[in-house]
């Protein structure tokens, strides 16, 4: 396993539509476990290969609290399928854009479909931060961040913080 460089705004990469995984094999599988360890070392709660500069629709996410075992959860193709009702919000950070914090209003529980590591199909029923982790995965693999749950102004002066970041 390898911790791999997380890509950060303004890399057009995150603004990219992830490719389906056509099978979940060795390659498929090794990523998996790399962008677990990636995410871990980071530390963050969810990480999606677009993150990593790899443009298939692979999410790592363990939302376990403080205090409870690791609970790693590798997905391959994730699909949500139904939406809860009520909505929650939430104060969520991004590993591609250190240091940003933004307050999303998502719906408070999910259904997701998706492949596991051993290529099997499963459905997870999710509430909480596991829902909100899922989702801001999924926006990852279609190309959205969370700064465009902002104003384009706000959004526009934290793209431009990061492009001088950049070329310094």
């Amino acid at each position: 396993m390898a911790v791999l460089p997380i890509i950060t705004i303004p890399d057009p990469v995150l603004r990219k539509i992830s490719d389906p995984v056509e099978r979940v094999d060795d390659a498929v599988v090794k990523l998996m476990d790399d962008m677990l360890e990636t995410m871990y070392a980071a530390p963050g709660v969810g990480l999606a290969a677009p993150q990593v500069g790899v443009l298939k629709r692979v999410a790592v996410i363990d939302a376990a609290e403080d205090g409870q075992p690791p609970n790693p959860i590798a997905m391959a193709n994730p699909e949500i399928v139904a939406l809860g009702s009520t909505t929650r919000l939430h104060e969520e950070g991004c590993l591609s854009i250190p240091d940003v914090r933004v307050e999303i209003e998502r719906p408070a529980a999910v259904t997701v479909r998706y492949i596991d590591r051993a290529g099997k199909e499963q459905e997870l029923a999710a509430e909480g931060l596991l829902a909100t982790v899922i989702q801001h995965e999924i926006d990852h693999l279609d190309g959205q961040l969370i700064i465009d749950f902002l104003s384009r102004l706000k959004r526009d002066i934290i793209i431009r913080k990061f492009k001088k970041q950049a070329r310094s």
